[in-house]
C-alpha cells in the first residue's frame, strides 16, 4: 500500500470495512489475536474488511507495531479461534517511519463465530453481536452467497409436498404451454429448478426448494421465520385489525391465498372510455401480486421477522424484513438495476412464469398504478426493513381515459417515464427538466428524450425553461381556461423581468431576453411583439442588430 492510499484511509477514518487497533496498548500477541478475531468475524459476516494494527482511533494517529511480530502465528491463531475457520491475509507497510500491519478478510456468504460461540456483524463503524435467535444453524455451510440456494442439511425428500409439486406443474402448463418442465418426473423437475441438490450422496432441499414445495410442518421445523401475516383493518377501526391470517406455507400457496383475501375486500370502479367500459380495481391484482412476489423474493430469510401484509380501506402496506441492498434507495428504485437478495427464488419465479424477468416488478407496479390514475406507490427504507404502500383511490379518472385513448390511437404502450411526466405536469402545471428527471429517476438526457417524444406527439410543450401540457391536453384533462391562465402567468413573469431590466439598462436585445427568461428565439419574439402591441416596448433598427427600448 502506498502512502497516498493510506492517507486517504486515515482521512476517512473507521468505516464498515475499516477498523483501527492499537498495537502499543495490547498486553501481548495473544490479546492482539483476540482483538483481531472479533473484528474480522464482524467483517466476514458483513462484506469483508481490514483491521489496521498500529493506528489509534481517537484521535486517529499512527503509533506503529513491533517489527519482530510473528505474522504466521497471528493468522494461525485467527484460524484456530473461528468456526468455520477463517482465512485471512496479512501484510505490513511503512508509514512515516512506523510499521502498520493490515489483516484482511473477504465475505463469502458463510456465517462465522468464535470457537466460544460469539457471533458479530459490522454495523457502520462498530461491530455488533448477532444473538442466537437471529441465526439459523440448520443450513449447510457450503460456500454460497445466495441464501436461497443453500442446501438445508436437515432436510430430506420426505419434506417435499407432492401435491405442491403437482400444482406448480399444472400452473406452469397454463402459464407457458410450450414449457417442457411439467413433462419431467417430480424429482427431475425439482433438480432442474435447483429446488433440490445433492449433499454428497443424499438429495436434499435448498432453501428455495423448501419455500416452493415444502410441507407446512417442514417449513415450520426447518425455516420457522418464513412467515407471512395478513391483517385486515376496517374503516370503523384503523388501529385494531378485525381479521388475521398467519401463513407458514409454500410461496405460491401464500400468493394464491392473499390474492383471494385481498380481492374479496377490493371494489371495482367503472370508467367509460369511448364505447368501452374500463374496470379499475381498488387494488389491481397484478400490482399487489408483483408487490408480494418482490417481498417474498427479496426478504431476508435469516431475520426472525415476518412479512406483514396490512389491508386498510384505502391502502395496502407490505412490510418486509431486510433493508434495501447497497446502492438502492427510494429515489432510484424504479431505474436501479435489480440485485435479488435470494437469486434462486427469483430465478424460480421466472422459470415458473410468475415474473417475465427478474428486476421488472417495480416498473410494473408503478406503470399500472400511474396508468390507472392512482397515487405513486410509496417505498420507505429502514436499516432492517422496507415497506411499500399501494393506494386504492383514483386521483383523476380523466387521466385514465386520456392515457387509454392515446395508447389505443397510437397502437403503442406508453413508457413509464412518459406517463409519469404527463402525470407530473397535470399535477404541477409547469415543471423544469431537472425536476422531471428526479420524478422519473433518470438522467437529464434520458428525461429530455422522453419529453421530446411527448412534444413530437403534441402532448406537451416547452415554455422558457418549463414544460407544460399543450392546449389540446388541457382541454381533455383540465380546461382551456387553465391553459390560457398558465400561459398568461408565463407572459406576465417575462414582461416584469424585461421591464425590471430596462429600469437599469437603456436597451435590451432578443438574445438577452432568451438568456434571462430561458426562451427560444420564437418565444422571445412572441413576448416582445405582445409588449409592443401593449405600448410597452419599441423596436430600434431591424435585422441582426435590432434591440428594444422602453416607451
Amino acid at each position: 500500500m502506498t502512502t497516498e492510499e493510506f492517507d486517504k484511509i486515515l482521512a476517512k477514518g473507521e468505516t464498515d470495512t475499516v477498523e483501527f487497533k492499537s498495537w502499543k496498548r495490547a498486553k501481548n500477541q495473544k490479546e492482539i489475536i483476540s482483538l483481531a478475531v472479533d473484528e474480522l468475524i464482524a467483517f466476514a459476516n458483513h462484506k469483508g474488511g481490514t483491521v489496521y494494527f498500529g493506528v489509534e482511533d481517537n484521535p486517529v494517529e499512527v503509533t506503529g507495531c513491533d517489527r519482530d511480530y510473528d505474522g504466521q502465528r497471528i493468522i494461525e491463531g485467527i484460524y484456530d479461534k473461528t468456526r468455520p475457520s477463517l482465512f485471512t491475509e496479512i501484510e505490513d507497510f511503512e508509514y512515516e517511519g512506523k510499521l502498520v500491519i493490515a489483516i484482511s478478510v473477504r465475505a463469502d456468504g458463510k456465517t462465522y463465530t468464535t470457537t466460544d460461540g460469539r457471533c458479530l456483524k459490522r454495523l457502520g463503524r462498530n461491530s455488533k453481536p448477532l444473538y442466537p435467535d437471529e441465526l439459523s444453524n440448520v443450513y449447510s455451510s457450503i460456500q454460497n452467497p445466495d441464501f436461497s440456494g443453500r442446501i438445508i442439511s436437515e432436510s430430506t425428500l420426505d419434506d417435499v409436498n407432492k401435491m405442491e409439486v403437482y400444482n406448480l406443474k399444472e400452473k406452469l402448463r397454463v402459464r407457458d404451454s410450450k414449457s417442457t418442465l411439467p413433462d419431467l418426473d417430480d424429482n427431475e423437475f425439482l433438480r432442474d429448478l435447483k429446488l433440490t441438490k445433492f449433499d454428497g450422496t443424499v438429495e436434499r432441499l435448498t432453501v428455495a426448494g423448501l419455500l416452493f414445495v415444502g410441507k407446512e410442518v417442514s417449513i415450520q421445523r426447518l425455516l420457522p421465520q418464513a412467515e407471512v401475516i395478513y391483517l385486515h383493518y376496517s374503516s370503523d377501526n384503523l388501529e385494531e385489525y378485525d381479521s388475521r391470517m398467519d401463513m407458514k406455507l409454500p410461496l405460491i400457496t401464500i400468493i394464491d391465498k392473499l390474492t383471494d383475501r385481498i380481492k374479496a375486500y377490493s371494489k371495482i370502479q367503472n370508467i367509460q372510455v369511448g364505447l368501452f367500459r374500463l374496470e379499475v380495481d381498488e387494488f389491481p391484482e397484478r400490482v399487489f401480486q408483483e408487490a408480494l412476489l418482490n417481498a417474498l423474493s427479496h426478504r431476508d430469510y435469516q431475520s426472525n421477522a415476518a412479512v406483514y401484509v396490512k389491508q386498510y380501506p384505502d391502502r395496502i402496506v407490505i412490510e418486509n424484513p431486510g433493508g434495501f441492498l447497497d446502492g438502492i434507495t427510494e429515489n432510484n428504485i424504479i431505474t436501479h438495476p435489480s440485485f435479488p437478495r435470494n437469486k434462486l427464488i427469483a430465478e424460480t419465479l421466472q422459470n415458473l412464469k410468475y415474473v417475465q424477468r427478474t428486476g421488472q416488478g417495480v416498473d410494473i407496479i408503478f406503470k399500472d398504478m400511474v396508468s390507472m390514475g392512482k397515487p405513486y406507490p410509496r417505498y420507505r427504507s429502514y436499516n432492517d426493513a422496507v415497506s411499500l404502500t399501494i393506494f386504492s383511490a383514483i386521483d383523476n379518472t380523466e387521466f385514465v381515459k386520456f392515457i387509454t385513448e392515446v395508447q389505443d390511437k397510437n397502437s403503442r404502450i406508453m413508457p413509464l417515464a412518459e406517463m409519469m411526466i404527463l402525470r407530473d405536469l397535470m399535477d404541477n402545471r409547469k415543471v423544469q427538466l431537472s425536476a422531471l428527471a428526479e420524478t422519473v429517476q433518470k438522467s437529464l438526457d434520458e428525461t429530455k428524450k422522453s419529453c421530446n417524444e411527448l412534444i413530437n406527439n403534441g402532448l406537451i410543450e416547452i415554455v422558457g425553461k418549463d414544460y407544460m401540457l399543450t392546449a389540446k391536453v388541457y382541454e381533455v384533462l383540465k380546461s382551456d381556461v387553465e391553459y390560457t391562465r398558465d400561459k398568461t402567468v408565463q407572459y406576465i413573469k417575462a414582461k416584469n423581468m424585461i421591464l425590471e431590466y430596462l429600469q437599469s439598462n437603456d436597451t435590451i436585445t432578443s438574445a438577452k431576453i432568451q438568456e434571462m427568461c430561458g426562451f427560444t428565439k420564437q418565444q422571445a419574439r412572441t413576448v416582445t411583439d405582445k409588449m409592443r402591441n401593449e405600448g410597452l416596448l419599441e423596436i430600434c433598427k431591424r435585422g441582426k442588430n435590432s434591440y428594444y427600448v422602453k416607451i
